[in-house]
């Protein structure tokens, strides 16, 4: 059942989602005007509910709708591309992962939905106009506790304290690999993400270089499958090169 403080979504016949978060009170909702939230408080997730005579599906917000309706500002990398990060860096509930590069904050939901509730994510950001919508995000999501945004510059910053992964978003990723390297423990899991094929090949070297192992660059393209009456086929559109990914993991020489 839902309840007060649920992040939830109204979705409409035309399948767009309108947000709110749960509480006994009258609340503005963007592109509908003022409800009554206190309707939804003991509503069952899914069900079917009329709004000024029209229908909606009340939906508990999950991590990839979340991320699909951010208050964008820097691009952001797309839950195709994060799903694979998050995969390959093994995450879970636990776990420390320090992040370089917040953007609109769409990797960083993703990283804190993993290592819930008991890990930590430690975001490092240079501009402090690109955290402020990233921190309205993170904190309409419900993870802001264990999310510890940092100002500086990866290349230098001291975190104090030992990770379990690296995520580094940002065009120059091979130059921070010296720093992180004081933090990412022995056998701990690195990731990068770049646009460029340049860059895939600076840091696929700059790992090699430093005794990283289980070296892999991948991209992912995806597209969507129409269903009709009539037939099945490919979308005419498709979610093509998004940034190419490059995973690693610590080895240590003895």
């Amino acid at each position: 059942m839902l309840g007060e403080g649920d992040l939830v979504y109204l979705l409409d016949d035309r399948r767009k989602r309108h947000w709110l978060t749960i509480r006994n009170d009258m609340v503005n909702v963007q592109g509908l005007g003022v409800v009554d939230a206190g309707r939804l408080i003991g509503t069952e997730d899914g069900s079917s509910i009329k709004i000024a005579g029209r229908e909606f599906f009340v939906f508990k917000g999950g991590i990839i709708e979340q991320m699909s309706s951010l208050d964008r500002g820097p691009q952001i990398i797309t839950a195709k591309d994060a799903a694979t990060i998050v995969f390959h860096l093994d995450l879970g509930a636990g776990d420390a992962v320090l992040e370089a590069g917040v953007g609109s904050g769409a990797l960083t939901l993703a990283l804190l939905h993993a290592v819930a509730p008991s890990g930590k994510v430690i975001t490092v950001e240079l501009r402090e106009e690109f955290a402020q919508k990233a921190r309205k995000n993170i904190e309409r999501s419900g993870l802001a506790s264990i999310w510890d945004l940092r100002f500086g510059d990866v290349k230098e910053v001291d975190i104090g304290s030992t990770v379990d992964a690296v995520v580094l978003d940002m065009p120059d990723p091979w130059l921070a690999l010296d720093n992180i390297g004081r933090f990412l423990r022995p056998g701990g899991r690195f990731a990068g993400y770049v646009p460029n094929a340049n860059q895939v090949a600076d840091l696929m070297n700059g790992l090699r270089d430093r005794g990283y192992q289980e070296l892999v660059a991948l991209e992912n393209i995806q597209r969507t499958i129409e269903v009709h009456a009539g037939g099945v086929r490919p979308s005419f559109e498709n979610l093509g090169h998004t940034g190419y990914m490059v995973f690693g993991r610590r080895g240590i020489r003895r």
